[in-house]
């Protein structure tokens, strides 16, 4: 329903996130890993642009791992059978995500360097 009222369209969105949260154990994985690395973002008071690199690094893998459920779930009812051409998108579409965790991890652990490495305030300093 696309020209659907605001509310209408945000209720299929939601109905998407929970579909997913309920079949994709990676994408639960992925939002404790997310919940994770929000308990050192508390632990360590970044400054504000590392909280928001890693936001979006987060939000980022998430989405691709939507993205990548909704392409599995439309091939798979489309051509149930296995197919090379459909295990060839479907390994793509898994591809961008790890591309995309990869990212994300690299952005937690320069965060994290960065934090220690310039005695930001919210840091107690050994010694």
């Amino acid at each position: 329903m696309k020209n659907a009222r605001f509310l209408t369209r945000l209720g299929y969105a939601l109905a998407g996130i929970a579909t997913v949260w309920r079949r994709e154990r990676s994408f639960r994985t992925q939002l404790w890993l997310g919940a994770g690395a929000l308990v050192v973002v508390i632990a360590l008071s970044p400054p504000p642009i590392w909280i928001a690199a890693l936001a979006i690094a987060a939000a980022l893998v998430l989405a691709l791992e939507m993205v990548n459920a909704a392409l599995e779930y439309l091939m798979d009812h489309l051509h149930p059978d296995h197919h090379a051409a459909i295990g060839a998108a479907k390994d793509a579409a898994a591809g961008a995500v790890l591309i995309a965790s990869i990212a994300a991890l690299a952005v937690g652990g320069l965060m994290v360097w960065d934090t220690l490495a310039h005695g930001h305030p919210g840091i107690v300093a050994p010694g």
